[in-house]
């Protein structure tokens, strides 16, 4: 219908409509969008001081617990030697290491396969097995499928793989061979290979017996050399013995079959990475992990004047002149901006205890008139140095401060917490907006097509009354009586 212009009337009936119209939708529009733009922003709001409160709710998690302030630190005089840490089970106190040797695996070198009349070496069938030490052992079957070096070299590898055994082929002026590396440390975890012919299996140029290697025993005499000379150039030989580690604690001979140590001191793990020089020694100092301590406290005060900043400028009435109107947070008023405040507030002057740490003031944290929190650092320093184990009765503990706010900020945050049952209301407001924006453009299509209707009834009966009047007094001019009529 829009579009009609008054025919009968003449009248500008679209202009007429959308006026009113526009009169009746306005009033209600402005109302939704105002309720709509003030819900956004507080739903914003709330998730800024959500994710605030979850920031400091982490930073309190480092604090709450007793065993975070037994950590301990160790550090080593002499890094390339090894490198040390320290778990809460550590004594405090220094100590001296030597590294005598590291622990090692075993690696051999077959017997030379040398051709055979200008033929690659191929071996009859048969049964592999290498051992490492003697509890641990695989076997792989040679067949034709596999009976050549290369195809011996990737069967141990296939097979060998979860024992930490690996081959490669070493070409040296004897010939082709082996060499066998096992990942597994620790003295006896030496590699022996021995092969059992199959007569029915594939046959070869080569004795598969070519490939035996028994480890030689280790002697006692520490004047022989070890590992032994092979006896020929192209015999098998072993180039490194699988061996313990060996340190000295103070002092006391420590073995370990792997070069992390954890047995020697008590919570003290090793990685040992070289052997010290004949005679020197890398200290190693165990010490309480006070900088730890200090760092949580930071991030501590960080996350706190971040939650209070956010609550400050959601809450702040700012005035921008005479006579205009102030710029206001979205949660000014809000009772649960309020609530949690005041709660936050209260624990933190609540002192405890009668030792020389009761309050957050005796760690030289202070509250600034904005309500943020101001650290002085020199005096955090002396109190971590001089009264560590006070600094743990404040915070952690069933009655610690930190305990204690994220026992207090648990239900704002938790699944079905103050704050979510906020945002889920605020949410809920946002879907009746736009339903009552869809029920609003119903009505006023509705009125729309009412006014269409009786604009056009008035039109079309305006139009048939001026027809009417023009045909009586076209009628009446006509009479013989009438004016300048002649006949």
């Amino acid at each position: 219908m829009v579009g009609i212009t008054g025919i009968g009337s003449g009248m500008d009936i679209d202009a007429m409509v959308s006026a009113l119209v526009t009169a009746e939708r306005a009033p209600k529009e402005s109302q939704l969008a105002t309720l709509e733009k003030a819900t956004t922003t507080r739903i914003t709001s709330i998730g800024s001081l959500k994710s605030a409160i979850s920031t400091f709710q982490t930073a309190l998690g480092e604090l709450t617990e007793a065993n975070k302030f037994q950590g301990r630190t160790a550090t080593a005089s002499k890094a390339d030697y090894f490198s040390v840490k320290a778990d809460t089970t550590a004594g405090v106190g220094s100590y001296d290491i030597q590294v005598k040797q590291l622990a090692a695996g075993s690696k051999v070198a077959l017997a030379a396969v040398a051709p055979v009349n200008g033929e690659p070496a191929t071996f009859g069938g048969g049964t592999l097995t290498v051992s490492i030490g003697a509890g641990d052992s695989f076997a792989v079957a040679i067949d034709s499928n596999n009976n050549t070096l290369a195809g011996v070299r990737d069967a141990i590898n296939k097979a060998g793989a979860e024992k930490g055994v690996s081959a490669t082929i070493i070409n040296d002026e004897q010939g082709a061979r082996l060499v066998l590396t096992s990942t597994k440390m620790g003295d006896g975890a030496d590699i022996s290979v021995a092969t059992v012919a199959d007569a029915a299996g594939a046959t070869g140029n080569t004795a598969l017996s070519t490939l035996d290697f028994s480890a030689p025993a280790k002697p006692t005499d520490p004047t022989i050399t070890d590992p032994p000379a092979p006896t020929s150039p192209s015999a098998a030989r072993m180039i490194t013995r699988a061996q313990d580690a060996e340190i000295s604690v103070d002092g006391f001979v420590v073995k370990s079959a792997s070069n992390t140590v954890d047995s020697a001191i008590e919570g003290v793990t090793l990685d040992l990475k070289a052997a010290t020089p004949e005679g020197e020694a890398a200290n190693v100092a165990v010490s309480l992990d006070t900088a730890g301590v200090k760092g949580s406290i930071e991030k501590f005060v960080e996350a706190y004047n971040k939650l209070i900043g956010i609550i400050n400028s959601e809450t702040k009435v700012t005035p921008i002149g005479e006579g205009k109107t102030p710029v206001t947070g979205a949660l000014v008023g809000d009772a649960t901006a309020r609530g949690l405040l005041s709660t936050i507030r209260n624990e933190l002057v609540n002192v405890q205890g009668d030792g020389a740490i009761r309050a957050l003031a005796d760690l030289g944290i202070t509250t600034q008139r904005d309500g943020t929190l101001k650290s002085d650092t020199a005096k955090l320093d002396k109190a971590v140095a001089n009264n560590f184990s006070e600094i743990a009765t404040l915070f952690a503990g069933e009655n610690g401060l930190a305990t204690r706010l994220d026992s207090k900020l648990k239900p704002y945050t938790e699944t079905g917490g103050i704050l979510e049952q906020r945002n889920k209301s605020m949410t809920e407001t946002i879907d009746k907006i736009d339903k009552q924006r869809e029920d609003l453009t119903r009505r006023i299509t509705a009125l729309q097509e009412r006014l269409y209707k009786q604009f056009n009834a008035m039109d079309t009966l305006v139009g048939q009354l001026t027809n009417t009047s023009n045909s009586l007094l076209a009628s009446l001019e006509n009479l013989p009586w009438a004016a300048g009529n002649k006949d």
